[in-house]
């Protein structure tokens, strides 16, 4: 695959409060960032192992094969983000849930104690920006994997791991460390 020397932007598909962006929408970040790399349609199409006149007829669509969607923003350095309610309603930038039910919360302690470092399911958990910050607190606790979740977090939100960037992580989560660690050590004891 050819290093489009990008970095990687999320696009999520919120359910519930928060509105579906349409295909149109979608097409149209895509084809921008798609600008951004000097591709023209037929270059893009022929990238993402599409023909053009499949590009051309998406833009006349409301509905779209999903496999074709991730395809084009491969093609251009997009990953999309298939997310349901798991942290629930999310800012205007989809960065960080606006707040965390007990239920919520709850899923994130569940997989912070699991030990599992999968990308996709911390993908899969909330948005990548939160996430990546939730790894990064993580770190810091006594008796992880530091590093492995140091890498996670990167792969998350690449540059998390700058104090500037974690620092604005921990001003706009809704998560507080002073909380949720003590409620990990918890999960922890009694999962043991």
């Amino acid at each position: 695959m050819i290093d489009l020397q990008v970095n990687p932007r999320d696009i999520e598909l919120m359910n519930g409060s928060t509105p579906q962006p349409t295909l149109f929408e979608l097409l149209a970040k895509l084809t921008a960032q798609a600008r951004t790399l000097s591709l023209t349609d037929a270059q893009w199409a022929a990238r993402a192992g599409v023909r053009g006149e499949t590009l051309s007829r998406l833009r006349r669509r409301d509905s779209c094969d999903l496999s074709t969607l991730q395809a084009l923003a491969s093609a251009v350095g997009v990953q999309l983000v298939l997310a349901d309610e798991a942290t629930g309603p999310t800012t205007d930038d989809s960065h960080v849930p606006t707040t965390l039910d007990r239920d919520a919360e709850a899923r994130l302690l569940a997989l912070a104690a699991s030990g599992n470092l999968a990308d996709a399911t911390w993908a899969a958990a909330g948005p990548r920006f939160f996430m990546a910050g939730l790894a990064v607190m993580l770190a810091g606790e006594p008796g992880v994997d530091r590093r492995g979740l140091l890498a996670l977090a990167e792969r998350l939100h690449p540059g998390m791991t700058e104090p500037a960037v974690f620092t604005l992580w921990l001003d706009r989560s809704p998560l507080r460390p002073s909380r949720f660690l003590p409620l990990l050590e918890m999960e922890r004891r009694h999962a043991a």
